[in-house]
């Protein structure tokens, strides 16, 4: 039997947040795929386990039913972090057969091969949440250079390499099958993609002179919008008319992004249609922006951006951050987001002026005062939201936006009265 790759989650996880509230990190998006998917292609035959929480675990099954979470029941197995932007090379890397030895990049478990009592062992582990500092110990280390993702803008620095080098291993490079205007304008179609079903309406203009540009499955790049590469549009999404879309951008499936949008990424089901910048931000699930809304990526004395997450102020050591989004956020007309801004998950924000540079889970307001967000009422929109994409409020997903509500109700509980 082949020996499966088991995709973990570490403690580490805690600073991609909000983003990991509702997902285990490996199923963030760099580049045109999440990164659980590099891994698995890297090890293509071998089948592959997901590590989630438990919270999270059920929603992981029902989204991804082609893969086991938290089950693990061969008598060896290759660990490899979640968190790891996998290498073209990995599996020469980390070869998935061999003896018992830890790969590691400075404190970081990269990969763990295990069998026998240990494999057993980590059969356990799995169900408990992440896995705990040092299981590794012991083990034949290997130290690798390889990234291992940390913070969210570690996603938007990788996100234009990423792009590229998946649409290599892809092999999209000249594949033009969707439908694409004679008046659009396609520069080096070589570099890229338009899949089955799309559409490249009047007047497009893709430059794919500077990277690849993916359009995929039933996505349309609307009249008038210009896309110069590196940038994915994922399986039926839309880039609105007249937009202009920069380089180190991707979305998931169904999002729709529109006015002024450069170095980002949207997870997946998040809209931003009209006119309005937005800059090297990552945004989750289910979001949508309002008209004019605009966020701030670089501050005005052009120091280093400071973002507080897990409770602690970091600074970024990057000019270029711009904000970083939770699941089920929406955001009024007009909105602005300052540089550095964290919203968590379940959010309503409008009015004038900046809201807070960091805005708890599950709140409502803005720069005039935020309260907490009634449950009820969210999930109730949730529903509805999710409906309109023929998707469902499983019974599963709701406990897992009920955890995460009751999670961060400490966080709240600083921040509005």
């Amino acid at each position: 039997m082949t020996r499966p790759v088991v995709v973990f989650e570490d403690a580490e996880y805690v600073w991609l947040g909000p983003l990991t509230y509702t997902r285990p990190a490996c199923r963030l998006r760099c580049g045109i795929q999440t990164l659980w998917e590099k891994i698995a292609a890297a090890y293509a035959g071998a089948p592959v386990v997901l590590h989630a929480r438990d919270y999270v675990a059920p929603v992981v099954a029902e989204e991804i039913p082609q893969v086991a979470v938290n089950h693990l029941t061969a008598e060896a197995a290759l660990l490899v972090n979640g968190r790891l932007v996998a290498p073209a090379d990995l599996v020469d890397q980390v070869p998935l057969d061999g003896p018992d030895a830890a790969y590691m990049h400075e404190d970081g478990v990269v990969a763990v091969r295990v069998s026998g009592p240990r494999c057993a062992e980590l059969a356990g582990l799995l169900p408990r949440g992440p896995l705990p500092d040092g299981w590794a110990d012991g083990l034949p280390r290997h130290d690798l250079n390889v990234p291992l993702v940390r913070y969210p803008w570690d996603l938007v620095q990788h996100n234009p390499g990423q792009i590229a080098a998946d649409f290599e291993r892809l092999q999209l490079g000249g594949r033009i099958e969707g439908t694409v205007h004679p008046s659009a304008v396609l520069d080096r179609p070589e570099r890229i993609h338009v899949a089955p079903g799309a559409e490249i309406a009047p007047g497009a203009i893709l430059l794919g002179s500077h990277g690849p540009i993916s359009i995929g499955e039933g996505a349309v790049a609307m009249a008038g919008s210009v896309v110069e590469g590196p940038v994915a549009l994922g399986p039926h999404g839309a880039i609105k008319m007249l937009s202009k879309i920069y380089e180190g951008t991707s979305t998931g499936e169904y999002c729709k992004i529109g006015g002024e949008v450069g170095a980002c990424i949207f997870q997946a089901y998040t809209s931003k249609q009209h006119d309005g910048y937005l800059g090297h931000s990552y945004f989750g699930e289910w979001i949508n922006i309002g008209a004019d809304a605009n966020n701030s990526n670089l501050k005005n004395n052009y120091s280093t951006v400071r973002v507080t997450l897990n409770g602690q102020e970091i600074d970024s050591g990057l000019l270029f951050v711009g904000s970083t989004v939770g699941d089920h956020t929406k955001f009024g007309i007009n909105s602005m987001i300052n540089t550095g801004t964290v919203i968590g998950v379940g959010c309503n924000l409008f009015g004038a002026d900046f809201p807070p540079k960091h805005v708890p889970s599950f709140c409502w307001g803005g720069a005039a005062g935020l309260i907490e967000h009634e449950l009820a009422r969210f999930l109730s929109t949730a529903e509805r939201v999710m409906a309109r994409r023929k998707r469902e409020l499983t019974p599963a997903y709701r406990r897992m936006l009920e955890t995460v509500f009751a999670q961060t109700a400490a966080e709240r509980g600083r921040t509005v009265p």
